[in-house]
């Protein structure tokens, strides 16, 4: 079999197929120089429900239920670290307003029986006393967790490789140039070129900071909050660094506009005000693979059994590498299609060109 993307989703299902006895070769340029590459790593099937997106819910709940055991056996295989930390995230608003629109998503999300848990003032500062006076109030996601994603796909290409996949540095520009049984297309944003799947790209911003000498920063737990409108969430890493981030764009570049960048920090900033005392390291763009209801697409591709989707995880990514991998692996081991498959098959949306994409 082949898979074409070396991000995490290719790479976890590389894994998962040849550590099942498949041969597997995976095709990519450059493994890991997707969207992954500035990812934050958040797994928050919590602060990630949304409204009108039950289906995708019940699936992000579902992979990060698996991501504890998933990352215990990927770092006994390869002894790598891949920054999994179970603190949880806090989820706050800073103002009045900011406080009135957070709560209407918490009230979402507990009606779907999500852990949440509402924190007055005080409380949230009890947990951590980094976050500024301003704030009005919070709640505690205690189940949404994080992962490095820069530690996550050296360690799944490390762990791919010693179960026998084999990787192949190379662009696949025609499905039908690919030798291979069954092909996985894994390919992110670029998934649509090589299969007309309704896959676009969204822009995300993303800054990092670093404490002052390389200190850890003064609050562990995955801070999600509105400020002044503002949304934005600070990532706590051990060796110092803070993820901010993102932006949601509808556009294709990967330019980094100081608009952005002075949005990003003047709400991080706000939240916790000792991040105007960091060092800003980087500004970084990327383009998540989107889809018309922002659920991935999952099976055969409609009259291409021969060929599997595991794309359109747009913000997703991290969080469903675990559940996907395992999905797309019993389907290429079995035959036979999980029910958790069935709202995210690619027949949901027809076919989307007039021309055969595959040949």
């Amino acid at each position: 079999m082949a898979v074409v993307g070396a991000g995490p989703i290719g790479l976890a299902i590389a894994w998962r197929c040849a550590a099942r006895g498949l041969r597997v070769t995976v095709h990519d340029p450059a493994p890991g120089s997707g969207a992954s590459a500035v990812a934050a790593g958040m797994l928050s099937p919590v602060a990630e429900a949304y409204f009108g997106e039950r289906e995708l819910t019940g699936l992000l709940v579902a992979s990060a239920a698996r991501w504890p055991e998933f990352a215990a056996e990927l770092g006994e295989v390869t002894g790598a670290a891949l920054g999994y930390r179970t603190e949880g995230t806090l989820m706050v608003g800073l103002t009045a307003d900011d406080l009135a629109e957070a709560r209407r998503l918490w009230a979402y999300q507990q009606e779907l029986g999500l852990p949440v848990t509402p924190l007055r003032p005080t409380e949230l500062r009890d947990r951590e006393p980094a976050l500024a006076p301003r704030v009005r109030g919070g709640a505690l996601a205690p189940t949404d967790h994080q992962v490095d994603p820069r530690l996550l796909v050296p360690a799944l290409r490390t762990a791919a490789e010693r179960a026998g996949a084999v990787l192949v540095p190379g662009a696949v520009r025609r499905l039908a140039d690919v030798d291979a049984g069954v092909t996985v297309v894994a390919a992110g944003c670029g998934a649509a070129a090589l299969t007309g799947l309704p896959v676009r790209p969204v822009k995300g911003q993303v800054l990092r900071l670093r404490a002052p000498g390389g200190a850890a920063p003064d609050f562990r737990h995955v801070i999600r909050g509105y400020a002044d409108g503002e949304s934005v969430y600070l990532v706590p890493r051990h060796g110092g660094e803070v993820v901010v981030g993102a932006t949601v764009e509808e556009r294709r570049d990967t330019d980094v506009s100081a608009g952005a960048v002075l949005r990003l920090l003047r709400a991080a900033v706000e939240l916790v005000p000792e991040l105007a005392e960091y060092d800003l390291v980087e500004t970084a763009a990327g383009l998540r693979p989107g889809t018309p209801d922002n659920a991935p697409i999952l099976g055969p591709l409609p009259g291409r059994p021969d060929v599997l989707a595991a794309t359109g995880h747009h913000r997703h990514g991290i969080v469903l590498t675990p559940v996907t991998a395992d999905l797309i692996a019993d389907l290429v081991t079995t035959g036979v299609p999980d029910p958790l498959l069935d709202p995210f098959r690619p027949e949901r949306f027809g076919r989307t060109t007039e021309e055969d994409p595959w040949n």
